[in-house]
């Protein structure tokens, strides 16, 4: 008898076995539409494979979000070019400009590097949030931005600091910083034969306070609704948005509500927050939850935040929902 590989959520590979022909409520079965595969050894050769294939070529890095799209056929590129080996686009430094990480840098990697922690402190917040340990040994920096999942942690993370994502291409290297990166779901500025190479993330300020946290039914699933955010020490905010619209969302609105209060020691009323939220989003309905919900939900991670800051200083804490 013969068997197939079944998927499940957002963890990656599921390995539950049934045997071919049984029908199972809820299984789907995992086999990929056929593709070519190609490895470059260079950015340069990644460049010209990209351009060769055009739209039927899809980039490879962790893996971690494409290979369960291809193997439920939501994703079914004709080839797939696997940067995996260019060493070029791994790493983390810093210099003047900020922390640089590459695009290949794994999460894993992110998280326990001591130059995150001290230069960067909200991706340390925000990382542990991200899916589970295996995803997280795997799954890539540039993955993560370059797919462009709305309720994805690094994205809201990458809006809240203001990064700049560097995209290399055959007319030469391009900078886009991220409120122009994300263009809608599944989206970004990243074109035909492009490769996001690295991202500059600015060094935390002193004085400067940041908050990250989320709600999901489960730890390791996609959040319902989640908040980066940045507190800077002219009394400004950045409170950055994930699973409340068709990409990481920042809230003007709410910002300079927040920021009040902030600055007279004071949470606001969470009717106000909700209020100006509804200005500022449009957070979609779902089997997950309801569009009213999640802006319910975007209100108590504001005032998490505030108390946070004004409790503990840089965090990500949990209170009543």
């Amino acid at each position: 008898m013969a068997w197939s590989l079944t998927s499940r959520t957002r963890a990656g590979w599921g390995r539950k076995l049934e045997p071919r022909g049984v029908s199972v409520i809820g299984v789907v079965p995992v086999k990929p539409a056929p593709f070519s595969y190609l490895r470059p050894e260079s950015l340069a050769a990644a460049r010209e494979a990209l351009l060769r294939h055009g739209p039927e070529a899809r980039i490879l890095a962790g893996g971690q979000s494409l290979l369960p799209m291809m193997a439920l056929r939501v994703a079914q590129p004709a080839v797939l070019v696997d940067i995996g080996r260019i060493a070029e686009l791994r790493g983390v430094t810093r210099d003047e400009r900020g922390l640089r990480a590459g695009a290949l840098t794994c999460h894993a990697e992110l998280l326990s590097s001591p130059v995150v922690q001290a230069s960067v402190p909200l991706l340390s917040l925000a990382l542990p949030h991200v899916a589970h340990a295996a995803i997280r040994n795997r799954g890539t920096l540039g993955g993560s931005l370059a797919l462009a999942d709305p309720a994805a942690e690094l994205p809201a993370c990458a809006l809240a600091l203001e990064a700049v994502m560097h995209i290399n291409g055959s007319l030469g290297s391009r900078a886009v910083p991220a409120a122009e990166f994300f263009q809608g779901l599944y989206s970004t500025v990243v074109g035909d034969g492009e490769i996001l190479t690295a991202v500059v993330f600015p060094v935390s300020a002193s004085g400067e306070q940041v908050f990250f946290d989320e709600i999901s039914r489960r730890r390791g699933d996609y959040a319902i609704a989640g908040l980066a955010a940045v507190a800077r020490a002219d009394q400004t905010l950045r409170l950055s948005f994930l699973g409340c619209g068709d990409r990481p969302m920042r809230a003007p609105h709410a910002e300079a509500l927040a920021a009040d209060a902030r600055r007279s020691m004071r949470v606001p009323d969470r009717g106000e927050l909700k209020a100006a939220l509804a200005t500022d989003l449009d957070p979609p309905s779902d089997l997950q939850a309801s569009a009213d919900t999640r802006l319910h939900l975007a209100a108590v991670l504001v005032e998490r935040a505030l108390r946070s800051w004004s409790a503990h200083g840089n965090a990500s804490s949990q209170d009543t929902i």
